[in-house]
């Protein structure tokens, strides 16, 4: 009878245990699809990013400061394409290379004195070849020299909200002073796909040819991975080897930025495996289009009683694969608006919540002016402010 009574309670708690454990399971299952673990990466830091929504889908050390090494040079590249589009420099433009570029330490793509180079060719030797010859030739001609060149790179970089990037040079050759960081690259990025686009291609090229010397493009993933289109990479000794990727799926964009690996294999792989995870994992949904009224507001002394809100570009949010039926939009107005109110300006904002849990607030703007109203309606909307 004991032992009748002892299998029983032992297949019992056997029983419980085996249920208690499935159920943390699940839950455990739920948790990590609500918020997927990102993998583990061999760098000092990384980040991958969401280019449609903006959003840091996973980082670590993302704002600590870093020599950036040859990823300076995107920003040359942002500068020298703002000049082609301003017309202040052409792709046909014959540049003059001066013994300080001709002499440039590190990668090269040889440029020499005495042959006449052209923008476009020193163009493909910085963004292909890595060429420092060709950065300084570029900066020369655009600044004057590589000094108030490197001016107009910190400018640029406060415009652009890099809060912890300093330039010293075009090249990215090592110097104290010379710093980014893994989140200011990733703004940097997308600010040159987004503005040039026209010109983005190039960093999707495998090689050039120049001198009678062909040089490959260092990031081993455009041939590994046919979704990847660029965009740099970069080495010295202090900064290790770096890798910023960008690859794009169906209507998804993502980019990835791994610094700091130990070696040109280790930096191609850590790409690779964000990039996967984030594909993966998340989603990235359009909740509004560009212009697309959102809501549509109370106005007090307009010539208008109400206007249209909404967002001047499309909207995307990036989400947990299996998050998209459970997201809640509301719209909180800043009343009361008055007017005027001209386009652009910020008049709600849009709350976002999962589950009930807050996820993002984004800022509403009008769609339209509204000018003032006239005497009368100014008056009696005063008077109905006060009573309201």
């Amino acid at each position: 009878m004991e032992l009748s009574v002892h299998r029983f309670f032992s297949r019992f708690f056997s029983r419980l245990f085996s249920a208690i454990a499935a159920c943390c399971l699940a839950f455990s299952a739920m948790a990590q699809q609500a918020l997927p673990t990102p993998p583990s990466v061999e760098a000092r830091a990384w980040l991958l990013l969401d280019f449609n929504s903006g959003q840091v889908l996973a980082s670590q050390n993302a704002n600590d400061r870093f020599e950036p090494a040859s990823l300076t040079k995107l920003m040359t590249a942002y500068l020298a394409f703002s000049a082609l589009k301003q017309k202040t420099l052409k792709p046909d433009q014959v540049i003059p290379v001066s013994t300080r570029a001709w002499k440039s330490e590190g990668s090269r793509m040889f440029i020499e004195p005495n042959k006449p180079v052209i923008v476009e060719e020193l163009l493909r030797g910085m963004i292909i070849q890595s060429g420092n010859d060709a950065s300084v030739a570029l900066a020369e001609a655009i600044g004057g020299s590589e000094e108030v060149f490197a001016q107009m790179m910190n400018r640029e970089a406060k415009r652009l909200g890099l809060v912890n990037t300093n330039f010293i040079n075009a090249t990215g050759l090592p110097g104290p002073q010379l710093y980014s960081s893994a989140q200011d690259l990733s703004q940097l990025v997308v600010a040159l796909i987004r503005d040039f686009p026209e010109h983005y291609a190039l960093y999707s090229q495998k090689e050039f040819r120049y001198n009678n010397i062909t040089q490959a493009n260092r990031n081993r993933l455009l041939w590994l991975d046919p979704t990847v289109d660029g965009v740099k990479t970069g080495f010295t000794d202090n900064a290790g080897y770096c890798l910023i990727t960008s690859a794009r799926r169906g209507d998804r964009r993502l980019v990835s930025v791994v610094l700091g690996t130990a070696s040109e294999s280790t930096r191609a792989t850590e790409s690779q495996k964000l990039l996967n995870w984030g594909f993966q994992f998340y989603d990235s949904v359009k909740l509004y289009g560009r212009n697309q009224p959102v809501t549509q507001l109370r106005v007090w002394k307009g010539a208008s009683d109400m206007l249209k809100a909404g967002f001047t570009s499309d909207l995307y949010i990036a989400l947990p694969k299996g998050q998209n039926d459970k997201i809640k939009a509301t719209v909180e107005s800043l009343q009361p608006l008055l007017a005027p109110v001209a386009p652009g300006q910020r008049v709600a904002t849009l709350k976002l919540e999962i589950d009930g849990k807050p996820y993002r607030d984004l800022p509403v703007v009008a769609l339209e002016a509204v000018p003032v109203a006239g005497i009368f309606g100014r008056t009696w909307d005063s008077l109905r402010l006060l009573f309201k």
